[in-house]
């Protein structure tokens, strides 16, 4: 194996020996040489109804197409293919509630459960393109109600069960939604969130939506608007709802969900995601990556409501007949150890979370993982941001014990699939997400287009087309081209800054918008945000420029103390210059503010225009994707 340069962690003997994929390179190779026949081969594992006439069409960039002419459904392969194996009688889902209830399906229950659903949605009048929001918490039905639509050929759009009306609302509209499932409400930290309430004041303005169907979950009394609400629980039951349910054949190309991005800058645009491509994508994404086994016992700790829900907890394993857990509840309720137990009880053998959440199990110290059996992983795996190396190491020594690869994944809601991410044979560098995934040509360019010398920021940007991309924004095909195809020609624009080092591993470093020009250089908040989280005594941190006469932009930067540490003159100097000895005296930091919270999105990501606009006394816009 090649030497690397800098702080490098090489899988070990029994990680080489046990992985899918020994020769990486070999792989990579093919599937660059031979980007089509790559995907064919991947797509070929799945059920198709009827083959493609063509794996790639480009015949209208950059509205690409895969697999045009080939008919299949993602739902049937997520279960019908699998009852006619061994995985018939397979646990496919494990869920345990916040109040530690506990629910399990079989490959074979659910594919009766996702029946009986879809024939519900039918018995409302739900056809084929017809659009069905869901507004829910982590429960089983908010995947059973995802897969019957997929089953029928409607198309979902999930929105987080936890958003304001208002939100709730917009997307409503926006989707012309014919149906809303929701429930009676959540629970969160022992806290119930009133969906149905929520949902009732968003339908007072949405005409579109004619139904209303209602999950029992909470048992709380709950307004019911006669002839449009109805309790699933009842209609369920009726003898005309039995469990024979023929998936609908549709086209590759056929929608399949929609779902808003966070809307963090401006308004919420609905990002369109078909079946046969997506499928392909998720698919061979999850398989390659976590290395999947049919004796592991995974577990997503996100939410459905986000794309790394609709890929790696509900299209993702199901495609790959793996078993996997959905909890309801918090990380840290009642007690800092809710995950570790979760894991211990149920086996868990591959963890995939967020650092935010990393970091904020990491604030209550090594004693909570340290008292549970974590024996089981075997794979770790993060998503959602960059994750800092000071997270990376915890992760990595305290859950892992050395012994587990993180699988650090870079991709977005409009990728639909991993684009940036080792598998397990890959080394590891702490904080990059290694190099993309077999056949995902990327790049870093300079604002001319030309490729960025080693470690030096740029716009990181995506050159071929892959099959789980995103085919258009819903309604708005020029907002699509202008907005991810028009920068460079023939490239995807991410959006997102990151640098290229010698050894062709990728660093994101940020949201371009999220990039500080100070004195000329620039400067990612996530960069400073890790200076800062390096030192013992930072939890989280949130970096943002603020005009400068002299210098462009000053840093001003947000912190959250470890449990212990207090908050003095002497500490916040001691941080500054932490900075500018980690980062350089370029990034040292204008001010520190210690605070209690950041303010950040449901998905976790730091709303840090929320904090600008409140340094510069500004109205902060839409905050409808402000958590509680």
């Amino acid at each position: 194996m090649k030497e690397l340069s800098g702080d490098v962690f090489y899988p070990s003997k029994e990680v080489l020996r046990k992985s899918r994929v020994k020769d990486w390179d070999k792989l990579n190779n093919f599937a660059n040489e031979d980007l089509q026949g790559f995907w064919e081969k991947e797509a070929k594992e799945l059920k198709w109804f009827s083959k493609w006439d063509k794996v790639l069409d480009d015949s209208k960039k950059p509205f690409y197409k895969w697999f045009t002419g080939g008919k299949t459904n993602i739902a049937y392969n997520c279960l019908d293919v699998h009852l006619k194996t061994h995985r018939k009688n397979k646990v496919a889902l494990m869920w345990e509630g916040e109040k530690g209830e506990c629910r399990s399906y079989s490959y074979f229950a659910l594919h009766r459960e996702v029946s009986n659903f879809a024939n519900v949605l039918k018995s409302l009048g739900v056809n084929k393109g017809d659009r069905v929001t869901l507004y829910l918490g982590r429960i089983p039905e908010l995947v059973f109600g995802m897969l019957a639509c997929a089953r029928i050929g409607a198309v979902h759009s999930v929105v987080y069960g936890g958003f304001s009306v208002e939100a709730l609302h917009e997307r409503l509209e926006d989707s012309h939604s014919k149906v809303l499932i929701t429930a009676d409400g959540a629970f969160q930290r022992g806290k119930i969130i009133k969906l149905k309430e929520i949902a009732d004041e968003a339908l007072q303005r949405a005409a579109s939506v004619e139904s209303v169907l209602v999950i029992k979950r909470t048992g709380e009394p709950i307004n019911m608007e006669y002839g449009r609400d109805i309790w699933y629980h009842e209609l369920v039951t009726l003898p005309m709802i039995n469990s024979k349910n023929e998936a609908e054949r549709v086209d590759a190309e056929h929608p399949l969900f929609l779902l808003y991005t966070s809307g963090t800058t401006g308004k919420p645009k609905a990002i369109l995601h078909t079946h046969g491509g997506y499928m392909t994508g998720t698919y061979t994404t999850f398989k390659y990556v976590f290395d999947i086994r049919d004796e592991d016992r995974y577990w997503c700790a996100a939410d459905p409501g986000w794309v790394t829900g609709h890929s790696y907890i509900v299209y993702g394993p199901l495609l790959n007949g793996a078993t996997q857990l959905l909890y309801e509840g918090a990380p840290n309720y009642p007690f800092p150890n809710r995950w570790w137990q979760l894991i211990e009880k149920y086996g868990i053998t591959i963890l995939y979370t967020a650092p935010t959440a990393i970091r904020g199990l990491m604030r209550f110290g090594n004693a909570w993982p340290n008292r549970h059996d974590l024996s089981s992983l075997r794979l770790l795996g993060s998503v959602g941001e960059p994750i800092n190396p000071e997270a990376w190491k915890w992760y990595h020594t305290v859950i892992g014990k050395e012994r587990c690869p993180i699988m650090d994944t870079w991709w977005q809601t409009e990728t639909g699939a991993f684009m940036i991410t080792p598998t397990p044979v890959v080394p590891l560098k702490p904080g990059s997400g290694t190099r993309p995934f077999f056949g995902v040509k990327m790049d870093v360019l300079d604002e001319d287009g030309n490729p960025a010398k080693d470690n030096e920021e740029g716009y990181l940007v995506v050159k071929t087309p892959w099959p789980s991309m995103m085919r258009t924004i819903y309604n708005a095909p020029q907002a699509y081209i202008e907005k991810y195809w028009s920068k460079y020609e023939g490239m995807y624009l991410t959006g997102d800054s990151a640098r290229r080092d010698a050894d062709g591993y990728f660093w994101i470093i940020g949201r371009t918008d999220d990039v500080l020009k100070v004195s000329g250089y620039r400067l990612g908040t996530a960069e400073i945000e890790s200076a800062l989280v390096s030192h013992p005594s930072v939890a989280e941190a949130a970096a943002i420029g603020l005009p400068h006469e002299v210098k462009g932009n000053a840093i001003y930067t947000y912190v959250i103390l470890k449990a212990g540490a207090e908050k003095s003159e002497a500490l916040r100097e001691e941080l500054i210059k932490h900075v500018g000895h980690e980062v350089g005296p370029i990034a040292k930091p204008e001010n520190v503010e210690f605070v209690d919270s950041l303010p950040k999105t449901r998905s976790g990501k730091i709303m840090r225009r929320l904090l600008k606009a409140k340094a510069l006394g500004q109205d902060p816009g839409n905050i409808s994707t402000l958590e509680d």
